[in-house]
């Protein structure tokens, strides 16, 4: 097996090969572009299959380039910066360049390959994702814009709070038109108009908030619906999940998938000590929606609330109980998930 490392950026990818041996076949650097990936790809064609392939954020910098490669069936790595960071780290050279980084993805994907997360084409998750951060961060420009609100009517009105005690309904935003007072000096004016600016922003944002909902509850009810088959995932949170999920068959096992999300606790035995710490790691977005899923299932699911009072009994604390419902909801997931592949579309082809 061929394993070649790719340090991509914004502008350059470089690239190097290694044997099974491990031994250093050939480097390569070029620009980040279309001509760049066909350069890159007929470079390593030197070598025969197989060549499995590792790219240093490979949903990120390197994401055209790892679609190029899986269009002409190249098998495909995501690798975390962080492991490449830690593999320098365990070298007694301090030195660091993409050169270096190269060599440290392509050991990974030799020593490691099968456990890593795998590339492949993208598909209605992709969609899903783009919405999902889009909803996010309007959701976070509607919250700013709303504190910006409240902080101007302290200053037009120190009481308005008493008329006016829900700005998070379209009404409550209704309302504060008809309470704004006629201005009574150009002070007072500027405060006004700058509120209804703050207003007309506030309720766009609000309704873009909407339509990007409504947006991913269709698609996961077209493509995700058995996700919602967990108890405290709706159609929205199907789509988040899904977003995060995918495309296609990105984890190869669930505890791939548990390492991912941060669930899987991580051995630190040592000696005839055998013990396990808490993974501080993992994606934060799929720990935000974990969370709440597990709290509806702590009050609302039989089946979970036996199994955190049968933790409990173990020993475990409250908390940590939830922490174990959080890998056995990974668990269920990864089952539903199984069943969301079948019939995905086909993956889009990179241009």
């Amino acid at each position: 097996m061929i394993a070649i490392g790719v340090d991509a950026h914004k502008r350059v990818h470089a690239a190097l090969a290694l044997d099974d041996a491990g031994t250093v076949l050939g480097s390569w650097r070029g620009s980040n572009t279309a001509q760049g990936w066909l350069e890159l790809w007929h470079w390593a064609s030197q070598w025969s299959q197989p060549r499995h392939w590792g790219i240093e954020g490979a949903w990120n910098y390197g994401r055209g380039l790892a679609q190029f490669l899986v269009t002409h069936q190249e098998v495909v790595y995501d690798i975390n910066p962080r492991w490449t960071a830690e593999r320098r780290r365990r070298t007694r050279k301090l030195d660091k360049n993409d050169r270096l980084d190269a060599h440290a993805v392509a050991r990974l994907v030799r020593e490691d390959g099968p456990t890593l997360p795998r590339v492949t084409g993208e598909d209605e998750s992709v969609v899903l994702d783009l919405l999902v951060s889009e909803r996010e961060a309007v959701l976070a420009e509607t919250i700013r814009l709303r504190n910006q609100l409240h902080q101007l009517l302290l200053q037009l009105a120190p009481d308005y709070a008493i008329s006016l005690p829900n700005l998070r309904s379209a009404a409550g935003l209704r309302a504060v038109e008809a309470f704004l007072p006629e201005p009574s000096d150009f002070l007072q004016s500027q405060r006004t108009e700058g509120i209804r600016r703050l207003l007309e922003r506030l309720q766009l944002a609000v309704e873009q908030t909407k339509v990007l909902a409504k947006k991913i509850r269709a698609l996961a009810t077209q493509h995700f619906l058995p996700l919602t088959e967990l108890c405290g995932v709706q159609l929205l949170t199907a789509g988040m999940l899904a977003g995060i999920l995918g495309p296609g068959r990105r984890f190869t096992s669930e505890a791939q998938l548990a390492a991912y999300a941060g669930v899987a606790p991580i051995e630190a035995s040592s000696a005839g000590t055998i013990r396990h710490r808490l993974n501080r790691g993992g994606n934060r977005r799929q720990g935000a929606i974990l969370y709440p899923i597990a709290l509806v299932q702590a009050t609302s699911s039989p089946q979970a609330k036996a199994y955190l009072a049968r933790r409990q009994t173990e020993g475990k604390t409250r908390r940590e109980a939830i922490r174990a419902l959080k890998r056995h909801l990974i668990r269920a997931i990864w089952r539903l998930w199984q069943r969301c592949l079948i019939g995905q579309m086909e993956p889009v082809p990179a241009t």
